[in-house]
């Protein structure tokens, strides 16, 4: 294998891992039910009962607006209509 050829390999190869990563793999009812449940546990930080636990609610307020759960990507689960 010639040097030119292994740098093109590892170019698609990086592209590919690339365009998986950030594909898309959650629903727009999935994203929307993560954004509100990120806000309320954020929410309950400042109002309620002021649980520092509910930072906790970051995880799911940016997988939501993102529209990419890591998790989802580990099993191979997907809500998003589109392949």
């Amino acid at each position: 294998m010639t040097p030119n050829r292994g740098a093109q390999m590892l170019g698609t190869l990086n592209n590919t891992a690339e365009e998986n990563i950030m594909r898309q793999n959650e629903g727009s009812l999935d994203r929307t039910l993560r954004v509100i449940v990120g806000i309320a546990l954020i929410a309950m930080v400042f109002v309620g009962p002021k649980a520092a636990w509910g930072w906790i609610g970051i995880v799911p307020l940016l997988t939501g607006l993102v529209g990419v759960c890591p998790l989802y990507r580990l099993i191979g689960m997907s809500t998003c209509p589109r392949r």
